[in-house]
């Protein structure tokens, strides 16, 4: 029986086979500086959707569990079984789709991995806990996932929906497209040479353009596959709604610092995600050429 909201249309679809899962591994040891489940609740939420970069709490291994034993005592639910197996059905219909549409650029695309964890994780990029939220590195070409966002989406966000959860996939893939045509560490090098500020605007356009690819990918998905039906591309909407920087620090602090973004307002974040999903042509997706103020 299928445990959470499923609308969009996966039945026979393939299995990624570059998923890597160490569910169990490195869990069992303490976070610091989360305060417990209800803080690591809200920090994945925070960190991840809002101000911070996530990677800016990466590396500090002492915080972390890290140890490569499978705990004994580890057994995923039937719920988050039903989350691995969407996602690994997901990241197989990104292949698909981004392999398409590197070969009609004259390009060859090279499949990023996905890491299934729970509680911890290290990475090229150093160690991570769940507060990090889902998280890509360009070192090892790796997405990194716990399950359990996706529950927290449904029940501290109210932006559920599989569609939705693939939004999540499908953006981390974005940054893995944008590593692979050299837009992620351009944009990085310009962002360790400009001010806060500006660099926070890179960052900015960074996700939006993500966004943008998350749509695209859905829009040549179902035309592949067939496999959106009404009220998907809402879900998703309605996630990139509740992930604006101005929504989110409104909800944490009663009030926005639009010069600390660093993900892109609701209402950038629903234009991009939305002008990916209506038009699946990566020609529309440029971030990084209009002023500041039209994004």
């Amino acid at each position: 029986m299928t445990l959470y909201k499923k609308i969009m249309r996966l039945d026979g679809r393939r299995f990624s086979n570059n998923v890597e899962d160490r569910r169990g591994k490195g869990s069992a040891g303490k976070i610091a500086g989360i305060g417990g489940i209800g803080g690591l609740i809200i920090a994945a939420l925070f960190v991840w959707l809002s101000g911070g970069n996530p990677l800016s709490v990466l590396n500090n291994s002492s915080s972390f569990a890290t140890s490569d034993e499978i705990r004994g005592d580890y057994k995923p639910t039937p719920q988050e079984e039903e989350y691995a197996n969407f996602a690994k059905q997901i990241l197989a219909g990104t292949e698909d789709v981004w392999t398409s549409e590197f070969k009609k650029l004259g390009l060859t695309y090279r499949p990023p991995k996905m890491v299934l964890y729970t509680g911890s994780v290290s990475s090229a990029c150093g160690n991570a806990s769940s507060a990090v939220g889902p998280f890509y590195c360009s070192a090892d070409e790796t997405l990194y996932i716990d399950l359990s966002f996706f529950e927290q989406m449904e029940t501290q966000m109210k932006a559920g929906g599989d569609f939705a959860y693939a939004y999540v996939i499908a953006h981390e893939v974005g940054h893995h497209v944008q590593h692979l045509l050299g837009t992620l560490e351009q944009a990085h090098e310009q962002m360790a040479r400009t001010s806060k500020t500006e660099a926070n605007q890179l960052s900015v356009r960074t996700e939006l353009q993500a966004d943008f690819y998350a749509g695209m990918w859905a829009f040549h998905d179902n035309k592949m596959f067939g496999s959106l039906e009404a009220g998907d591309i809402e879900e998703g909407l309605n996630a990139a709604s509740k992930i604006g920087d101005d929504y989110l620090q409104k909800q944490a602090q009663g009030y926005a610092v639009p010069e600390t973004f660093n993900h892109g307002r609701s209402d950038q974040r629903v234009r991009w995600l939305e002008r990916g999903a209506s038009t699946g042509d990566i020609r529309h997706g440029d971030t990084f050429s209009p002023s500041y103020a039209d994004l």
